[in-house]
């Protein structure tokens, strides 16, 4: 299933809408400005929302947080830099790591777990400036979990970039 994601810059405060491939609005984030730490809330079309996103505080390294209701789904964090291509780390709380690595600020990556891709993020094939697609691969995975690992990503590159405050 491939969703469409139109930004102008992830901000905190910031909301926008990601489409299906049919064009009808699927989820919305919704960034959570005047927080002591970076928050957003990914939602269903109905408006429910279906995970938390924040910040860790007091963290040696950022680290970006995704909970469903109360309980903590996966952490965050940077794995290594390199100067072509990041690299972080997805921690699944049943102990499954994902490897999130491309050139993130450009939209360019992929999540994988185990060597097998599970979403990939472009702009390659569309037309529309500033509107990148995430491909979600496998369909027994968690599209909400996938679109919530790439606004962190994303959010984290930026953050290190100095692109958000």
């Amino acid at each position: 299933m491939r969703y469409e994601v139109r930004e102008r810059l992830f901000a905190v405060g910031e909301d926008y809408w990601i489409e299906d491939e049919h064009g009808r609005k699927a989820y919305l984030v919704d960034g959570k400005a005047m927080r002591l730490r970076d928050t957003f809330e990914l939602k269903g079309h109905d408006g429910r929302v279906l995970v938390d996103i924040h910040q860790k505080m007091l963290a040696l390294r950022d680290t970006m947080i995704i909970e469903r209701g109360d309980e903590e789904l996966a952490r965050i964090k940077r794995k290594r830099w390199s100067l072509l291509r990041n690299h972080y780390r997805v921690e699944l709380v049943d102990g499954t790591e994902l490897d999130v690595s491309g050139k993130i600020l450009d939209r360019e990556f992929v999540v994988e777990y185990d060597g097998e891709v599970l979403a990939v993020i472009s702009r390659r094939f569309l037309r529309l400036r500033d509107t990148y697609g995430i491909d979600v691969i496998r369909d027994d995975t968690d599209p909400a979990l996938l679109i919530a690992v790439a606004v962190c990503v994303i959010h984290l590159a930026e953050k290190e970039a100095g692109e958000v405050d």
